[in-house]
């Protein structure tokens, strides 16, 4: 089994690869199958870059496989920890990655290797050429020395939900992103991101620092942390170490079905390879003016291009403005005695515009819910998924449908559909209102605006026991009488009052609204 060239060897290890079991022990030669008979040698190590040094590299084009021989063990454990889960691709065919049973790379008598250590010496003078220009950089205040792989990273206006999977996205552009870690702060979204390599972070501090994910919101603020490792000890929606697999969910977070290699998300959504060549920014650069696209999420990033101007080499991120995706939301698990489309038109409608709802007239505990585009949608389901809604937990998800079809004239339909696309009711028709600030959670606390200098007190606390609620307390604002905050029993008393009340007629013109809210009274 020990033989002394990979030439010879690659049998053994082909055998060893049949099975889905690992050679034992760790090597730092690792062993590439599946490689696309037209990649070059620097793009099998460009593979290997983000990880460390890459010292040697036998190319098999016959077999499809290559052995690349990293600087350390340390770096091909890394290396191999992170494309476990996210399987790399070259020329957009997966490339699978394992340990070889060789310990070091003998190649000075093999034919053809020319090729092979040339594009070592090129890789390697361009990654201290990389390294040269930090330094120069550093000289004008850019990376210091002792600056670590953890990036800190703050999101402000965040009109948005900014999930940890799109964090993902955007920050693997700058090589391969080890931990992430989300947290509120301060009534802030942060977040602790570890790379494989410092030279990673620098870059993706250097072009993502004051960028918009959004439109004129949700800014990125990042810094580098004080940290120097992040220690994960869940996988969930609030923190993910993709090098460990094996993390439990933690307390009452779902678990992540860790047999999908690829699919981390959340949402299903499908974390990226990492790009290898194109997408390491220290070792090959952007392409001038090439675009970096990513894959477009349900409601989230849409195709997010990173791209670098041919004039200054700036990295710049344009802002999403017509988001692809499905904007149509399958809900399920509704109380089938209770619910009805206005009451889904008016919860759902918190979190964007409802266009059309529609109850399954065969089975009533499901509905379809289209909202007016796939952020509004996003933001619905990381808000009421999981809600408790007339004495049942609330699901909602993407649905495979892309419209809500209204019945056909003659249909019979029992007022299940309804048609909401020129509602007065809409909360966020016009662009940047001020109600996209305003989005929280489900909350007892509920928001009041609109009231007639006419209402009292106990007008609204009788209004409000009306609907069944008990109410625990209520204040007007100091400086506008008009608005006020309500504190009910519970979180679903509060959506239930929500639904009965919002748009509520007290006469004289006056409609009450009624939103959730951050405050406690």
């Amino acid at each position: 089994m020990n033989n002394s060239t990979p030439a010879t060897a690659n049998g053994n290890d082909n055998k060893k690869f049949k099975g889905s079991r690992s050679p034992c022990s760790p090597s730092r030669v690792l062993h590439l199958r599946q490689i696309p008979n037209d990649v070059t040698e620097a793009e099998v190590i460009s593979l290997g870059l983000p990880f460390g040094k890459v010292t040697n590299l036998l190319m098999l084009k016959g077999k499809s496989q290559a052995f690349l021989e990293m600087a350390s063990e340390e770096a091909a454990v890394t290396m191999v920890n992170y494309y476990t889960p996210v399987t790399p691709l070259l020329r957009s065919q997966p490339v699978y990655i394992q340990y070889s049973n060789h310990r070091e790379l003998k190649t000075d008598n093999l034919p053809n290797q020319a090729r092979a250590q040339a594009a070592l010496q090129a890789v390697n003078a361009v990654q201290s050429g990389g390294l040269a220009i930090t330094s120069a950089l550093a000289a004008e205040g850019g990376l210091l020395t002792g600056q670590g792989s953890v990036l800190r990273i703050i999101v402000e206006n965040l009109f948005y939900p900014v999930t940890l999977e799109m964090l993902y996205q955007l920050f693997s552009k700058f090589g391969p992103v080890l931990k992430i870690i989300t947290f509120t702060k301060n009534n802030q979204f942060q977040t602790l991101l570890q790379y494989a390599d410092p030279i990673n972070a620098y870059y993706a501090k250097m072009a993502l620092d004051g960028q918009n994910i959004y439109n004129a919101c949700c800014t990125l603020r990042v810094d580098f942390s004080k940290l120097t490792s992040l220690k994960v000890k869940y996988n969930n929606d609030k923190s993910r170490d993709f090098t460990r697999l094996d993390l439990p969910p933690g307390d009452g977070q779902p678990a992540m079905d860790s047999t999908i290699s690829t699919a981390f998300g959340t949402h299903g959504i499908m974390f990226p390879p990492y790009a290898g060549a194109s997408g390491f920014a220290p070792a090959v650069g952007f392409p001038h003016g090439a675009g970096l696209s990513v894959p477009a999420l349900p409601g989230a990033l849409g195709s997010l291009a990173v791209n670098t101007s041919a004039a200054s080499g700036r990295i710049t991120i344009p802002s999403v403005t017509g988001v692809p995706g499905n904007s149509v939301l399958l809900v399920s698990n509704l109380n089938p005695e209770a619910i009805t489309p206005h009451g889904l038109f008016i919860l759902f409608g918190v979190y964007g515009d409802v266009h059309r709802v529609k109850i399954m007239f065969k089975k009533k505990e499901n509905a379809l819910v289209q909202m007016a585009d796939a952020i509004q949608a996003q933001l619905a389901i990381s808000n009421l998924n999981g809600q408790r809604l007339y004495g049942k937990i609330l699901h909602a998800t993407f649905s495979k449908h892309q419209t809500v079809q209204l019945p056909r004239e003659g249909q019979e339909d029992h007022g299940l559909t309804k048609d909401y696309s020129n509602s007065p009711l809409h909360r966020f028709k016009k662009p940047g209102s001020k109600n996209f600030q305003n989005i929280f959670p489900p909350s007892a606390t509920l928001h009041l605006s609109n009231i007639p200098p006419s209402v009292t007190v106990d007008d609204l606390k009788n209004l409000f026991a009306g609907t069944g609620s008990t109410v625990k307390a209520f204040r007007f604002f100091q400086k506008d009488c008009k608005m006020a905050l309500i504190q009910l029993g519970s979180v679903e008393e509060a959506v239930h009052a929500l639904i009965e009340l919002h748009n509520h007629d007290f006469g004289e013109n006056h409609h009450l609204r009624v939103s959730f809210s951050k405050s406690t009274i």
